[in-house]
């Protein structure tokens, strides 16, 4: 039963799904159905920010151990943030289409914000792929890793904060959803559905990581 765990994923997600489409939601004006996004938009960025910080930990034992092992689980953890961030950036334009009447609002600060942090991801894979030298990859990789989450949390959570300009809950002086509209109906699928959706993005990591080191069997490259 080591994999009890995805067993649990399958479960907190499916009840999620349906629980997230049909079951009960408080009134609340502008947001209405819309509220329902929370449970999808929402633990997206929660699974990005989980596996981000994964991958500057990997990346920093790296650093200190110089094994390739920590190298391939940092660069997963990464690969999949950044495609779980963009999820969040897909489900954050329709909420926001929604709410706030259009796809993107440039002057929103963390949407500009989520935006550059992919970026600052994206230029990640660049440098790894521009290393033909494994190590040097590993090693450069690892360095700018460490430097990518800082900007990362500094872009989406610190910045806002502080900004006037946010229309975010949370941010810019606006309530939180804790606040106003969280009720106990709410609480019982989002709090599963953040759970699930951390689960999947480990599952998904953890078949990278496996698929990698197959990879370097086949090839005899070693990991160690």
């Amino acid at each position: 039963m080591k994999n009890w765990w995805k067993y649990v994923c399958v479960i907190l997600l499916l009840y999620t799904i349906v629980m997230g489409f049909a079951g009960p939601i408080p009134p609340l004006n502008i947001l209405e159905q819309s509220i329902r996004n929370l449970y999808f938009h929402v633990p997206m960025w929660f699974s990005m920010m989980a596996l981000m910080l994964a991958s500057t930990i990997f990346s920093i034992r790296y650093l200190s151990r110089q094994k390739i092992e920590d190298d391939i689980k940092a660069s997963a953890c990464a690969q999949v943030g950044f495609v779980f961030g963009i999820l969040g950036i897909i489900t954050g334009s329709l909420w926001a289409r929604v709410t706030w009447g259009a796809w993107w609002v440039f002057q929103e600060i963390k949407l500009n914000g989520a935006a550059a942090a992919l970026l600052v991801y994206a230029a990640y894979f660049i440098l790894r792929g521009s290393f033909d030298d494994e190590e040097k990859k590993a090693r450069f990789s690892a360095v700018y890793s460490i430097f990518a989450f800082v900007m990362f949390m500094v872009l989406i959570n610190v910045i806002p904060r502080i900004s006037n300009s946010s229309l975010h809950p949370g941010n810019g002086g606006n309530p939180g959803f804790n606040s106003y509209d969280l009720d106990s109906n709410l609480r019982m699928v989002f709090y599963p559905a953040v759970m699930g959706w951390i689960l999947l993005s480990a599952w998904i990591t953890s078949l990278i990581i496996r698929m990698q080191k197959i990879f370097r069997k086949i090839h005899q490259l070693d990991i160690e």
